[in-house]
């Protein structure tokens, strides 16, 4: 194998936030698409775990955790700096994503699907939501990014779970006082970078033909 393999979901946060990094890192990789209910044999050899990304890495390596991804992809090669200097982004960046991706992840799956969850309504759920969307809201009104003026590894690994959060109810976020969020999100969203990533492709099957991004 000459090129590392991707199995991904364009919709999964955790496999934008993956794709993000090594799309900026400018490594060539394989992407093969798979539906979440129907992923393939070959990734379920690779990883127990059933769920993607999954990394792929030439020497066979495998890599199944996004934000484990999203550290090599960098680690390989930064061109604008992601990482900061001598790394000096990445602690405040594995605080913020320690929040993000356990007790607001798990918030925002009760928002998002707050009729499996019957004990609240869903307003309650966003209101959980908001204890993070409020504390982002502090460190944007301060900076244009989350850990200053320059976009990092922080804002590449919160952000897809954040438009998650505003697509339950985008009306209610459009209108929300959350004014540097929003002009935050949007920046990300309108990225040419996000923009190549969240590109839509044919769920992969093994005699496909390559896709290379």
């Amino acid at each position: 194998m000459q090129t590392p393999i991707l199995y991904s979901f364009r919709r999964c946060p955790y496999c934008m936030r993956a794709h993000l990094a090594l799309k900026k890192s400018g490594l060539k990789i394989e992407l093969r698409e798979v539906r979440l209910s129907d992923i393939p044999e070959e990734a379920l050899k690779l990883s127990p775990k059933a769920t993607v990304p999954i990394l792929v890495l030439t020497d066979g390596t495998v890599m199944d955790e996004s934000w484990d991804i999203v550290k090599w992809a960098l680690q390989q090669n930064d061109p604008d700096n992601w990482l900061g200097e001598n790394d000096s982004f990445l602690s405040d960046a594995e605080m913020l994503i320690e929040i993000n991706d356990f007790s607001f992840k798990n918030d925002l799956d009760h928002y998002k699907y707050a009729d499996r969850h019957p004990e609240h309504d869903q307003e309650h759920y966003r209101r959980a939501c908001e204890e993070f969307i409020e504390e982002l809201e502090d460190m944007l009104a301060e900076n244009q990014y989350l850990l200053g003026e320059q976009l990092s590894l922080a804002d590449i690994g919160v952000f897809p779970f954040i438009r998650q959060f505003a697509f339950v109810d985008k009306e209610w976020f459009d209108q929300s006082p959350y004014p540097w969020v929003q002009k935050w999100l949007d920046s990300l969203i309108s990225s040419t970078l996000f923009q190549d990533v969240f590109q839509k492709h044919e769920i992969w099957q093994p005699d496909d033909t390559a896709i290379y991004t």
